[in-house]
């Protein structure tokens, strides 16, 4: 072979290289559900799987996912059940809210190559989807992962649960439970600026501690190691107006105890009873309500979307301020979700828990 076809073929060589990179194709790793759990779900509720990305079609956007949400509500959807929402289907990629960067557009004009976006992309690497239910980021003073908690669901979930539903107003006094956590942490910050004594109940002396020291709660009940009867006659011996709940169990059968006339319990969550695998344990002392004339209301943050703005705007306002704090726990890596995903029910966070990619 002549030194004029060897450098032809190198050239040809180097060209289909080329060519074999850009056509590389992407690949996508997603959790799939593939068990509905009873009880604590283990590593067999859901397979780790790899996809090929297709080519995006027209209107499609590709978002590389940067920070996912882990939220207790995540451990609701897996059961078949009637509820606020449909449960996540068997192998249907787990359900979860997401926050990433644009990276691919085809003939979209809501979006281009860059945007950030916040949304339900689900536990995966990436969402092809046509933007449908996305919003754009546009602050740059926030951190993006903040737009999965206190700028996100738990943050609406918390204005609107202790605002609009708890109706607090100044000198009331406020339990919250799961003080430490994404959602009643900031209820009782946002309770605090509205003039409200806030005592919290948190789990061990670290929790507890982070709660009254740095959030400013009045007060913090260890439900590790207090009474919690005997803990509330001392930090409301007079009784409480409003009861935040986001656990459940005893600790509502215990606010139901000390209601005073015309208080109001928010129902948020019922973290200590989602992975029963017997009856859900309800209230005994459910006839307080009647004895005070106070009243117990579910929340879904769903319900206040078209109001959704107003409280972030709000929200970013207090934190502009320095009169709100927020913590986060962000773990790394898909392949460790299920072992991230237990730090929601077995306490080993503070804050809003997120997995970061």
């Amino acid at each position: 072979m002549v030194k004029k076809d060897l450098v032809h073929l190198k050239k040809r060589e180097s060209q289909i290289g080329k060519e074999i990179n850009q056509r590389k194709v992407m690949i996508n790793k997603k959790m799939i559900l593939v068990n509905r759990p009873i009880g604590i779900p283990d590593e067999s509720t859901w397979n780790l799987e790899e996809e090929n990305i297709p080519e995006l079609t027209h209107g499609q956007i590709l978002i590389k996912q940067k920070y996912i949400s882990l939220d207790p509500a995540m451990r609701g959807w897996m059961n078949n059940t009637k509820s606020y929402i449909p449960p996540v289907e068997i192998g249907a990629v787990m359900r979860a809210g997401t926050v990433g960067e644009v990276i691919q557009v085809n003939n979209n004009n809501n979006f281009k190559i860059g945007d950030l976006v916040s949304g339900w992309g689900g536990v995966q690497e990436y969402t092809l989807t046509n933007g449908e239910k996305y919003k754009t980021i546009n602050d740059r003073n926030s951190p993006i992962y903040r737009y999965l908690g206190a700028l996100g669901m738990p943050g609406m979930t918390a204005y609107f649960g202790i605002i609009n539903e708890g109706k607090i107003k100044n000198g009331d006094v406020v339990l919250v439970s799961a003080a430490a956590g994404a959602v009643g942490s900031l209820v009782g910050q946002i309770a605090k600026i509205k003039g409200c004594k806030v005592i919290g109940i948190a789990g061990g002396k670290e929790k507890c501690l982070y709660v009254k020291n740095e959030l400013g709660f009045d007060e913090v009940i260890d439900y590790k190691n207090d009474n919690i009867y005997s803990a509330l006659k001392k930090y409301c011996p007079d009784g409480i107006d409003v009861y935040f709940d986001n656990v459940g169990g005893e600790m509502l059968d215990a606010a139901l105890a000390k209601l005073r006339m015309h208080a109001r319990i928010v129902i948020c969550g019922a973290i200590s009873q989602y992975n029963n695998k017997s009856k859900i344990k309800g209230p005994s002392n459910y006839l307080s309500l009647l004895v005070n004339r106070a009243t117990m209301k579910g929340m879904v943050v769903f319900d206040y979307q078209k109001d959704y703005l107003n409280a972030e705007n709000q929200i970013r306002e207090w934190f502009d301020k320095g009169l709100l704090k927020s913590n986060e726990s962000i773990f790394e890596g898909i392949e460790n979700f299920h072992e991230i995903f237990l730090k929601l029910f077995n306490g080993n966070k503070r804050g809003k828990l997120i997995l970061k990619l």
